[in-house]
């Protein structure tokens, strides 16, 4: 019983900083009416916080990984709330965004620590599902934390919806500080056996990939409120249900990107921009139409939902001699693709303006596609069900 609140204490505390990182998608268009600054430069709030995560993800759970576990997450989950109020009270919108980025470099610590707790909390034939308990809090911070905020900064200000990012760090803090019992550090792997995967040409290859992927989706994923508003028409209450729509079927999304994943990985990866490159094509085709832009949603965020899969299996199969490294570089770089990617899809709305955003997502889309298919066609299959290569051909396909 104590196992399990433990595990659900852990995902209640991913769900804490996701929600802070993620929250802030539905309410830039607010930011940028309440600092005067355009939605380019509110953008930042994603794009700096996503950067830092990047920056932060192969290095700080490297750094803190000899710290009791415990006092490392309870420090991290100081910092947030903390950052959060300064932001909130924030009049200027530098002071703003520098409380906002600043906590993100300590993003990828807790994370780490969350999915490693909760693996040695249980025994290891149950790890598996108590791992993908805690990932859970990834999605809900999607599903409820975007719309969440939205309606709350609707409804109320955008203060209120600020403090809120504040008021769910504060929760998670005190259930860690009085519920999860002390763990101090049993095995560490050494800097340079971490290391070493980096020496691969294919990490490379598929860590530039699931920057590209992320990138593409997330790039205009961080404007779609103002998609919606703007070219769509729709009223701010209806964006926030479209918000929760997507979030919805991104846990759909989540479930078949497994089950695809985990009986024909190679084939599903290889498809996957082609058909996230026809939901962009008619996206941009219907972008002023609500009925289709709400079925069209729907189906980006199954397909967003599935990427999530795509881009831990991209890089998690070829570093199996380093897994907590690997969800290291699994951080960095979705979180680099997603400052790319609204740095991009922001250029394109400064130059040509908000309809043509996703032509940000689809240029970043195609060298996706490309570094796939590289690694499809090159490179040998690396299976995720064990723990090391399979040694094929690289002409072989997996199946």
């Amino acid at each position: 019983m104590k196992k399990n609140l433990v595990i659900c204490i852990l995902t209640f505390g991913v769900f804490s900083i996701i929600n802070t990182e993620m929250g802030i998608v539905g309410i830039l268009p607010l930011i940028s009416s309440h600092f005067d600054i355009t939605i380019t430069d509110a953008g930042l709030m994603v794009s700096l916080f996503a950067l830092a995560v990047a920056v932060a993800g192969p290095t700080m759970p490297l750094i803190f990984s000899g710290m009791n576990q415990k006092k490392a997450m309870i420090m991290v989950l100081s910092i947030f709330p903390l950052c959060n109020l300064v932001s909130a009270f924030a009049s200027d919108f530098t002071i703003a965004l520098t409380a906002r980025v600043l906590p993100a470099f300590f993003h990828p610590i807790y994370v780490s620590l969350a999915l490693t707790v909760a693996g040695t909390s249980v025994e290891e034939r149950e790890a598996p599902k108590a791992v993908s308990k805690v990932l859970m809090g990834v999605s809900a911070g999607m599903v409820l934390g975007v719309p969440v905020v939205s309606f709350i900064a609707n409804a109320t200000s955008l203060m209120m919806a600020m403090l809120f990012f504040a008021i769910i760090n504060a929760l998670a803090l005190l259930a860690t500080i009085f519920l999860v019992p002390t763990q101090p550090v049993t095995e560490r792997l050494t800097y340079g056996e971490q290391l070493k995967c980096l020496k691969a040409p294919l990490t490379w290859i598929s860590i530039l990939g699931v920057v590209c992927l992320n990138g593409a989706i997330f790039g205009v994923y961080s404007y779609l409120a103002e998609i919606l508003g703007s070219v769509t028409k729709m009223s701010e209450n209806s964006v926030s249900i479209m918000l929760l729509v997507y979030g919805l079927a991104n846990i759909a999304g989540n479930m078949i990107g497994g089950k695809e994943l985990s009986s024909r990985p190679i084939r599903f990866v290889a498809i996957f921009p082609f058909l996230l490159g026809v939901v962009y094509f008619v996206l941009f085709l219907m972008g002023e139409l609500t009925v289709p832009m709400a079925v069209l949603t729907c189906i980006w965020g199954i397909l967003a939902g599935a990427a999530g899969n795509i881009n831990q299996y991209w890089i998690t199969s070829v570093t199996f001699d380093a897994p907590e490294f690997g969800n290291g570089l699994f951080l960095a770089a979705t979180n680099l693709g997603t400052t790319i990617g609204t740095t991009i899809c922001g250029l394109f709305i400064t130059s040509i303006g908000i309809r043509y955003t996703i032509l940000g997502g689809v240029l970043l889309l195609v060298l996706s596609a490309l570094l796939i298919l590289l690694r499809v066609m090159k490179y040998s299959r690396v299976s995720i069900e064990d723990t090391k290569p399979l040694a094929i051909d690289a002409e072989t396909e997996f199946v």
